[in-house]
Formats: C-alpha cells, structure tokens, sequence
C-alpha cells in the first residue's frame, strides 16, 4: 500500500472545500492555489472567493495530524497571519481532526475541515458544520500504535504514578520496552495535550481522559480465558492457586472480581479469576481443576501480554492484578462488573491522581 504523502493530503483537503463552498449559493471559488502569499510561507492552501459583491482570501494550513497540539500550534500561526492580513479567513485542516482540536480551533475564530468529513466555517454570511464523522484508517493506525500490547505496558505505568515527573529511559525500562517505543507514545500522548514536558522531564496532566479512552479501545478478548470446575469454595481456590503457582514457578495475579474485592469490596462473586503466565494445563492438574464449558467457578487466563502483570500488588498473601488492569478487566465482564469497576475508579484510582 502506498503512503499517502503531504501533497496527496493538500489536494483532497482542496477538494473537499471546494465541495463545500459550492453548497453555497451566493459563494464561489473565484481563484484556488497550492502556493502560499509571501509573507505566508507556511500555508498550504490559498482561496480566494466571492461571496456576494464582496471577495475573502481563504489561509489554510495543512497538517497530517488533528491532535490537539498540533492544532493549537497551527492556529497560533494563523491568528499571526490574520493579524497581517485582516481580511483573510484562516482555515486548519487535517486527515481527521478530534472534538478537542476542533474546539481549540472554534474558540480562536478559525475554521477547521477534515477529510473524514468533520468541518467548521464560520465567515461573512457563510456557515457551514459537519460533524461526528468517524477517524479514518490513517487515525486508526494511530490508535493502534497507542494501544498495541507493548504500548499499554507504558500507560500502566504512567497511570500508575500519574502526578509523577518522568524521564524516557527510566520509563521504558520499567515498563520492559524499547526507547523508540517509548518516545513514539509520549509523542502520541503529547499530541494529545495529555502530557506536558517539565523542566527535569515530562508527567501526565490529563490521566482520567487517557483513562477513559484506553478503556473503549481496550481489547480483553485478545487473553485466552480456560473455564474450569472446582468443589472447592472460591476463597479456597484463590488460595490454592497462589499456593500453586508459587510452586511451580509461575506468575499469577488475580484479576477480575477476585480483584475488585480485594480493592474496593462491594459485590458477591461466584468465580474466581486469574491471569497465569503459561503452564496452565500443569496448574489445572495441581489444583484438580475439571475443565468444563458450562458451570465454571474458576478462569484461568493466559495474558496477551506480560505486561498484565506489571503493578501487582499482594493482599493477605495472594497477587492481584493493579487497580487500572482490574478496572480494565472489570469493564468486560457481566453480572455488575461495569459497577464494580467505576467503584474501583473512584475509591481506589482516582484518589491518588
């Protein structure tokens, strides 16, 4: 597949405002050109229009993200030329710009068009919206950049120290990954505006927003979950698997509701649940666990990535998984486990943000 280039991105960004302005009727495009004005270099697009007797110079800047930094970055450089060029309306544009970038972009007065279909035009007699139209593959890549298994190890430990100033080195070898990998998500989550660089390094400023968005994007179904049967109560499976697990040599955490109520205890459970790092079948074995498809009282789960297990904690002798895994996980399961999770979110979680 080809990678769409700059020039690619300024000529449909062109196309789709002259599909716009043509809805118009008492507006025309009277003069369009990729060439900036002199005292412009940066912008990308230039119309000139005629809307009733009158003509506008349309600026338009081009970039190839929609984030929030980078929209304010380039209205700041449009709100310049405006201040050059009085009679101009300034324009920003991307391959998709979010509800935030777009929101910056309104609150300064300049417009914003997307090639997802999301736009803003506000000018003379002229007023064009459109809006909640969905990221396109470009913006999706993104978000799976964001949110691959090795990345996620880097928001769990982010999020576990939010307030916490940070320095790359020491952030990928916590979270067991390579520097470009580091780097590549603190950029993502710069662009965002949900992290900011300090003077001795970088935190992030907005964790409940990185937060809420991993939880949509987060994928429990990449774990592979084995369902088992077992006489023993739940308190005395919980037990014997960390026993277990100890023995054998093998990682474990408990997640799930087995978690919840270790952290925030509000709701009976009938199954308990943990992740084991491999050797599962050997596990099942010690416990004298039945493998079963219905009627299950204990899951036991072979992680998409290590990375689950980074932050555990250890209560009354046995591993769980940390507050934002357990949370994550409690999204995803039924019989009020969305209940239990937002009760780990404020007891537990937000407290310490």
């Amino acid at each position: 597949m080809m990678k769409t280039t700059q020039r690619d991105i300024t000529c449909k960004i062109a196309e789709k405002l002259r599909e716009y302005l043509s809805d118009v009727p008492f507006c025309s495009v009277a003069e369009s050109t990729a060439k900036s004005l002199p005292a412009a270099p940066e912008v990308d697009l230039v119309f000139r229009l005629r809307v009733g007797n009158d003509t506008r110079l349309l600026l338009v800047v081009v970039k190839r993200t929609g984030q929030p930094r980078v929209a304010r970055d380039a209205v700041n450089q449009l709100l310049r030329y405006q201040s050059r060029f009085p009679e101009t309306y300034c324009v920003f544009s991307a391959p998709y710009i979010t509800e935030a970038a777009g929101k910056i972009a309104t609150d300064d007065g300049v417009g914003y068009v997307d090639l997802a279909g999301n736009c803003r035009l506000c000018f003379d007699n002229v007023y064009i919206r459109r809006s909640d139209w969905p990221n396109p593959a470009a913006e999706r890549r993104e978000l799976r950049s964001l949110y691959s298994p090795k990345a996620e190890r880097i928001l769990r430990v982010l999020l576990s120290e939010p307030r916490r100033t940070r320095k790359i080195e020491p952030l990928a070898a916590e979270a067991q990954v390579s520097l470009g990998l580091a780097s590549k998500v603190k950029r993502l989550l710069e662009d965002r505006e949900w992290l900011i660089r300090e003077a001795d390094g970088f935190r992030l400023t907005q964790p409940d927003n990185l937060l809420a968005d991993w939880a949509r994007n987060y994928k429990y179904s990449r774990n592979v979950v084995q369902d088992f049967y077992s006489l023993d109560s739940i308190p005395q499976m919980e037990s014997k698997l960390a026993q277990v697990c100890e023995d054998a040599g093998c990682d474990y955490a408990l997640t799930g509701f087995s978690a919840g109520a270790r952290l925030a205890p509000m709701v009976r459970y009938q199954r308990a649940t943990a992740y084991v790092s491999g050797r599962i079948d050997e596990v099942a074995r010690r416990m004298g666990l039945k493998r079963v498809t219905s009627g299950a009282n204990i899951s036991l789960i072979e992680p998409y990535d290590e990375g689950v297990f980074l932050g555990v904690q250890c209560v009354d002798g046995i591993r769980i998984v940390s507050a934002i895994q357990a949370y994550l996980d409690l999204l995803n399961f039924h019989g009020r486990g969305e209940e239990a999770a937002e009760a780990i979110l404020d007891e537990v979680i937000k407290p310490t943000w």
